[in-house]
């Protein structure tokens, strides 16, 4: 039915990127989303002088990326606002600071509020990998939601780069080919995100967590050693669902073990909901078709007042920093911006809202080789979450639950469970403070 209309948009990658202005703005599909046929394609266009000033905004940039037009040599023509820093923005500011000048435009903001933003900004063009094109004209984007599916739809010029291996999933997944300006073929291995294994460390955090999930808890599990150890100790548990920021190898491997049946949730029963997907190829392919699986764009995922309506939604996500009032930096590291809030308070404040929810928040107690305490007398970063958000704080030495607690009783809970090493400072620091 749409196969006219398909070859009449079908063309290169390099004519496909002529209709990117040069001078305008421009998005782009995050992380495995990432086309590398058009970002190649946009590279040439900015070597050979075709580009003047182009604001790129996006999230969570990757290899493909920073191989193509995230580089330094390009940051006179391309400007880089981004909304969660990873290795390549990092590297830009580096390179940036030793010259003295700012290549890269950090945004704040919450996960969920990025769709929004982006329609505010006006989006001149976006470009996006997707799966082949259905019966029905749609074009899945099986691996990212987000900001991804919303700003498409909104951008003047949507330009796609279809690939088979990206997995058709289910949800509101997916772009029109009435929507689209341009098509290009490339098929390409799909960028993967190997997790850490987890550590004797990363298990004892997770022995305190497991004991604060219950059966039919509706789980958003983050990224890292201690998420990978919680979802192991989870699959003897009974009814769990899933309704998660990020679909992980482990999330899959949780829900492969029968312990997820999303039976219990009030909405999306009997699915497992996310926003964006990251793994392996084992990962990509448990998503391909699978109908329990459903994407939906970081607004409607990430929204506190959707999260909150399952019942026991329980967050598990990772801090860096945590003051002695319950303040937590989760974003910055020595004065300099390292990543960003990300979705970590939308979901701190939806389980919280939640019945019977739980907002956990966890890292070892020390980083630097043991020379620095993570719990401190004041954060001195960013409040990602407000000392009034924060419910339970979880090191290899115990939980505290800041709910319901003066700053007094905050401080005494968090010096329990910090490093001994720093806990005599730490109770000095608090009396200068005025807290014991």
């Amino acid at each position: 039915m749409y196969e006219s209309e398909y070859k009449s948009k079908l063309t290169s990658a390099e004519r496909a990127v002529s209709l990117i202005p040069s001078r305008g703005t421009l998005s782009m599909g995050m992380a495995i989303s990432e086309p590398p046929a058009l970002l190649a394609a946009l590279e040439k266009r900015v070597k050979s002088g075709g580009i003047e000033e182009l604001r790129v905004y996006y999230s969570h940039s990757m290899l493909t990326a920073a191989r193509t037009i995230l580089k330094y040599e390009y940051m006179d023509a391309i400007k880089p606002h981004a909304f969660f820093l990873t290795a390549p923005e990092r590297e830009l500011m580096r390179q940036g600071m030793r010259q003295g000048r700012r290549v890269v435009y950090y945004m704040p903001g919450n996960f969920s509020s990025m769709p929004r933003i982006l329609a505010e900004v006006g989006i001149d063009a976006f470009i996006m990998m997707v799966a082949p094109m259905d019966k029905a004209g749609f074009f899945s984007c099986g691996t990212n939601g987000d900001y991804t599916i919303p700003t498409a739809r909104i951008a003047k010029k949507l330009i796609v780069e279809v690939n088979p291996r990206m997995p058709r999933v289910f949800g509101d997944s997916a772009v029109h080919i009435s929507e689209v300006s341009a098509i290009v073929e490339h098929e390409s291995v799909l960028a993967e995100m190997l997790a850490r294994p987890a550590t004797d460390l990363d298990r004892a955090i997770c022995r305190h967590i497991v004991n604060l999930v219950p059966d039919r808890a509706c789980l958003q599990i983050g990224v890292g050693g201690v998420p990978n150890a919680i979802c192991e100790a989870l699959a003897n548990h009974k009814d769990l669902g899933i309704h998660t920021e990020l679909m992980t190898p482990q999330l899959a491997a949780l829900i492969r073990s029968g312990a997820v049946t999303n039976k219990y949730k009030s909405i999306n029963r009997y699915k497992n909901v996310y926003t964006f997907a990251a793994g392996d190829a084992a990962l990509y392919e448990f998503l391909d078709n699978n109908s329990s699986m459903e994407l939906y764009p970081v607004d409607y995922v990430n929204d506190p007042y959707v999260i909150a309506r399952n019942e026991r939604a329980v967050s598990i996500s990772a801090f860096l920093e945590v003051g002695l009032d319950g303040q937590v930096n989760a974003e910055m590291v020595a004065g300099r911006q390292y990543s960003a809030p990300g979705g970590q308070l939308d979901f701190v404040r939806g389980a919280q809202l939640s019945k019977d929810g739980k907002s956990i928040l966890t890292a070892y107690s020390t980083a630097a080789k043991g020379t620095v305490s993570r719990i401190v007398a004041r954060s001195e970063g960013p409040a990602t979450d407000p000392r009034a958000d924060t419910q339970y704080i979880v090191t290899e030495y115990g939980v505290a639950d800041l709910r319901g607690k003066s700053t007094s009783e905050r401080a005494q809970a968090l010096i329990a469970i910090a490093h001994p090493d720093f806990r005599d400072e730490l109770y000095r620091q608090a009396r200068e403070l005025a807290y014991l």
